[in-house]
């Protein structure tokens, strides 16, 4: 299993890596405003790390459907403040960003190592600056984007299309010296995707996986999704669906599962590759 080249950090991938989700804004749609002032992040990527994290994603801007427009400034200044506090623990920390402006200024601060863009590095400039770094990259699919990416997506068949448009943007990541090892790709779970879109994908994920040509990083997390199969309309309490879809995800090959639940998501992990070493 080839490693992953992540900024500070060289990552085996030899079990599911634990990416715990850090949200400065006030707005997500599942722990919105919670963690937006600097003293209740830093407690959080505490809590998220004690409970076995891997990695930290700390977003400032909410791509959840319909999500309201927040400038490149405000998304700097909630998340910078957080990456540079940050930046001193033995942790690699991601950046959940589709803007070149803000992936350019934590690069300057020294205080990313994984850039996760829902736009596969399709803003303007953004491929041409990361190409010139040492950061890792995750490259997300979506149709659409958050004001109207669920109105009606359509896919002739979703899991050709999806493996496709990320096989695409790994061969133009090659094209400009950003070697594989430094690649993820996301099938991007609810981002222009109906439910039944996402649960092909999940069932296919090996097959997204080959046409993509990089290891997948998974997040399904709290996500609508889930509440549509299970009936819950409260994102917090689909915590039974958010750990069994990443166990799911791990077990069809994903090598990054980005949650919110960390502690009840390694535990599964645990049981899972117990299982798997456990032969009669």
């Amino acid at each position: 299993m080839t490693d992953f080249v992540c900024g500070r950090y060289t990552l085996a991938l030899d079990r599911p890596l634990l990416m715990g989700i850090l949200n400065v804004t006030p707005d997500s749609f599942s722990d919105g405003g919670r963690f937006n002032r600097l003293d209740s992040a830093l407690a959080h990527a505490e809590r998220l790390l004690e409970e076995g994290a891997d990695i930290l994603d700390i977003g400032g801007e909410s791509t959840r459907p319909g999500a309201p427009y927040v400038s490149p400034e405000e998304e700097e200044a909630r998340v910078l403040p957080v990456l540079e506090r940050l930046a001193a623990l033995n942790v690699p920390l991601s950046l959940d960003t589709r803007r070149t402006s803000v992936m350019r200024a934590a690069l300057q601060a020294g205080a990313v190592d994984l850039i996760n863009d829902v736009s596969a590095l399709e803003d303007e400039g953004a491929l041409e600056m990361v190409a010139g770094s040492r950061v890792g990259i995750c490259l997300m699919h979506k149709q659409g984007n958050p004001d109207n990416m669920q109105h009606n997506p359509q896919y002739r068949d979703v899991v050709e299309e999806v493996g496709a448009y990320l096989g695409r943007r790994v061969t133009l990541c090659l094209e400009h010296g950003i070697v594989r090892e430094r690649l993820l790709g996301d099938p991007g779970f609810g981002f222009g995707k109906t439910v039944a879109h996402n649960l092909l994908l999940l069932q296919h994920l090996a097959d997204v996986e080959q046409q993509a040509g990089v290891p997948l990083l998974v997040g399904m997390s709290r996500k609508s999704m889930l509440g549509a199969v299970t009936g819950e309309e409260v994102p917090a309490e689909r915590l039974g669906a958010s750990v069994a879809a990443a166990l799911e995800a791990a077990r069809r090959g994903a090598k990054v599962v980005r949650v919110h639940d960390v502690k009840a998501t390694r535990q599964a992990l645990q049981l899972l590759a117990a299982l798997e070493q456990n032969h009669r």
